[in-house]
């Protein structure tokens, strides 16, 4: 018979981008004692990897747990980009309800939207928490209704409506019911988390059902499946088959050979754990999302919606520069490809395809910072390889016609600058479906746009908008192919000859266009070395010296003076590269280079 599970709650917290998720579940932690008085922590704990503290973003969601008074809240905090949509889906499955963080300026985005349809869809609870109210701007007020409105338009049902808000300002530690209330800690929102959120619910007389709803990696054990107990227990040495909604064949024997629980930071070894507990699961080595584990007597599969598919793919090939193996650790496509497909133990919005070449990989995902975020991880771990332009993933529908991947684009741009955004766009085949007044002097434009159309765009878009714009994006399913845009004005500058640069033919070089190296750089023939304004490739020799006679006129010999380089970042150089070219990764360098290095061999193949 199916029991409640009152000394647990199992909670997601989701939110747009920025909205402040994961320093609220700093906060949370801090409150409920995990830490003790005296510990140095650092802010936003839970964003382990290096990438994610320097972007100040979530990739991968987290599972945390805290104590209040007795009932133990298991948290899972959830990435709010986009492109990491896929872990959010899944772990949904996971809780009863959702804590929804809104910004008390921005008020409800587009991610807030996404995520939210996500958890109405699986009809789980929602405590709004109304976040960054000692922002100087913030109108918590308003972003209330604007909240309202958005459950409304996503058709919310009458309990999902009547949802209690809380208002915080998790970088104070603070959180209150009514705005006027004088408050010092979390208090409030531990309670209407313990009061709204439904404990978990099962039967523990059944057989074990645990649906994995993430999977961990670790060097020393392989891979950890975490997913909650739905129904029975599941011990130490027990005998379990695992089987999949998704694959009706699939059915292996394996034995639980370690089995954790979350405590705050940590994993903690449990002997046996039960309805409503979340647990991670070790030493079952092709444990995969979407999996359920059961006891062999009564296998039965949990239902489990399908990953997102990816919409942009990238090929990964051998690095064959003049330069290459001069700087990587890992330089062979048999390095290459262990390490891509390791990375689908964990990622699972990525596909990896081998091509006829040995050296090329074919690689898939979800949008460009989902890719970038991957090459940028394989570079600091010591791999060296290059990478070609993003291209979107197209489909067929029954008729033959194409299609492809579309975008919903909101941006936030002060009024001066939605001439120009408005005007980039729609040369990229995007179409404004809305447009109204956001508070402080911004105008809101609401785009339909092919995925492609996008490829490159940040960069520009930050250059229009003098840094002040904010694009948020979302996948919004596919639609008819809309016509060719070619996306780069300007050419390339190559270089001519391989050698070293010298101040003397950068001088004579930066004339034609803006430079990406300075003096005593190493270049190769074939390699890019600028910007052309003008639109054609030119080849320059950025080696050359200086002639040297007997005669001295006067002034000749005056030092010469160059221009600042402009400086690549990984994004803006998959930005930037055509389908002729390549962006070559190393642990020390991003160079820019033509498919074809040989100027001769370039030629013929242009004008086939």
């Amino acid at each position: 018979m199916e029991i409640k599970r009152e000394d647990i709650r199992n909670i997601a917290i989701i939110a747009h981008v920025d909205h402040g998720k994961t320093t609220l579940v700093d906060e949370l932690l801090k409150q409920s004692g995990v830490f003790r008085s005296n510990q140095v922590v650092q802010e936003r704990v839970m964003d382990s990897n290096d990438i994610e503290r320097e972007r100040g973003i979530t990739i991968l969601s987290k599972n945390t747990a805290v104590f209040y008074k007795d009932v133990k809240i298991n948290i899972i905090d959830t990435p709010g980009h986009a492109d990491f949509g896929g872990e959010v889906e899944r772990v949904l499955k996971m809780v009863d309800g959702v804590v929804l963080v809104v910004d008390a300026f921005e008020g409800p985005m587009p991610q807030t939207k996404f995520v939210l349809k996500k958890a109405l869809d699986l009809n789980l609870a929602v405590i709004v928490c109304i976040n960054k109210i000692d922002r100087p701007e913030s109108r918590p007020n308003e972003v209330i209704d604007e909240v309202l409105e958005l459950l409304i338009d996503l058709d919310a049902t009458d309990d999902q409506l009547e949802c209690p808000f809380v208002f915080a300002s998790a970088k104070s530690g603070i959180s209150m019911l009514e705005l006027s209330d004088e408050s010092r800690d979390m208090k409030p929102l531990f309670e209407t988390i313990i009061q709204h959120i439904p404990a978990p619910t099962g039967d523990p007389d059944k057989g074990t059902q645990v649906l994995i709803s993430t999977i961990d990696y670790n060097e020393y054990v392989g891979r950890i499946g975490v997913g909650k107990v739905s129904n029975g227990t599941i011990h130490v040495n027990q005998d379990a088959v695992i089987v999949n909604a998704h694959d009706p064949e699939k059915s292996r024997k394996v034995k639980i050979s370690k089995l954790y629980e979350f405590d705050g930071l940590n994993k903690v070894e449990v002997e046996k754990a039960g309805v409503g507990s979340i647990v991670a699961i070790s030493g079952i080595s092709d444990i995969h999302i979407g999996d359920t584990l059961c006891s062999p007597e009564t296998p039965e599969a949990i239902p489990f919606q399908k990953i997102s598919e990816p919409t942009i793919a990238m090929n990964f090939l051998v690095n064959d520069s003049p330069l290459a193996g001069r700087e990587g650790k890992f330089i062979t496509s048999r390095h290459l490809r262990d390490r891509l497909f390791r990375e689908l133990n964990t990622d699972v919005s990525l596909r990896v395809e081998e091509t006829e070449n040995t050296d090329c990989f074919k690689v898939s995902g979800r949008g460009e910072l989902h890719l970038s975020v991957l090459i940028e991880n394989m570079r600091r771990e010591g791999y060296e390889f290059a990478v070609s332009k993003a291209e979107v993933l197209y489909k067929h529908d029954e008729k033959g016609k194409l299609l492809e991947p579309m975008e919903d684009a909101v941006i936030d741009v002060p009024e001066e600058f939605s001439g120009i955004v408005i005007e980039k766009l729609s040369f990229r085949k995007g179409e404004l479906t809305g447009m109204s007044k956001a508070s402080g002097g911004y105008s809101r434009l609401e785009f339909s746009i092919p995925a492609r159309g996008l490829i490159g765009y940040r960069g520009e878009f930050l250059t229009d908008t003098k840094g002040n714009g904010i694009l948020n994006t979302l996948f919004a399913g596919y639609g008819p192919y809309k016509g060719d845009i070619a996306y780069r004005q300007t050419g390339s500058l190559i270089a001519f000859e391989s050698g070293e640069t010298i101040t003397y033919g950068l001088f004579n070089a930066q004339e034609r266009g803006t430079l990406f190296v300075g003096p005593g750089e190493k270049v190769y023939q074939g390699m890019v070395v600028g910007e052309n304004p003008k639109g054609d490739d030119i080849e320059l020799n950025v080696c050359k010296r200086k002639q040297l006679t007997n005669t001295r006129a006067s002034g000749s010999d005056d030092a010469l003076k160059l221009t600042p380089h402009r400086v690549l970042s990984l994004e803006q150089a998959l930005d930037f590269i055509e389908n002729d070219e390549l962006v070559e990764v190393t642990p020390k360098n991003i160079r820019i280079r033509k498919k074809i290095l040989d100027p001769k061999l370039r030629m013929r193949a242009n004008r086939k």
